[in-house]
């Protein structure tokens, strides 16, 4: 590591500690060419998970952007936040587990009606309607008629 102050090279760890519940760990150097302290972190270097959209582009994942439609499909219903924000974590663990670099924009969306379909009904006719673009009220019904012969 190269001292921010002299710009040596030689320096050695006084204290390390993890951070951040474990994703990181933090240590307190010494430069031994200018005896002088600083600090730093060492994280895991993440690689970016791309979703492919339907018309094929490419764009990272975003957890804001799950969790805004999940929110919006629960708006007005009774579904605490923490609920809600459980299925963003379910959804961000098992992207993690099954996928490495992509993955496509139909998969995360039918991980989440499938969450919403056992959490609250209303809530997941909203993100069904969104999600796969109901065109007019025979898909809408459709939908329905599927949820009441569950």
């Amino acid at each position: 590591m190269r001292c921010p102050y002299c710009k040596k090279e030689n320096d050695k760890v006084i204290d390390s500690r993890s951070v951040n519940e474990g994703t990181a760990i933090r240590r307190r150097r010494e430069c031994e060419a200018c005896n002088r302290r600083y600090t730093t972190y060492e994280r895991i270097e993440e690689v970016p998970l791309f979703v492919i959209k339907k018309d094929h582009r490419r764009e990272v994942y975003d957890r804001t952007k799950a969790l805004a439609g999940i929110h919006k499909a629960c708006e007005k219903r009774p579904v605490s936040l923490e609920v809600q924000d459980s299925v963003a974590d379910d959804l961000e663990r098992m992207l993690r587990e099954k996928y490495e670099k992509e993955v496509s924009s139909k998969v995360v969306g039918e991980f989440i009606i499938q969450k919403l379909a056992k959490i609250d009904q209303v809530a997941y006719v909203r993100f069904a309607s969104v999600y796969r673009e109901f065109q007019d009220i025979s898909h809408f019904m459709k939908e329905l008629k599927g949820l009441l012969t569950k």
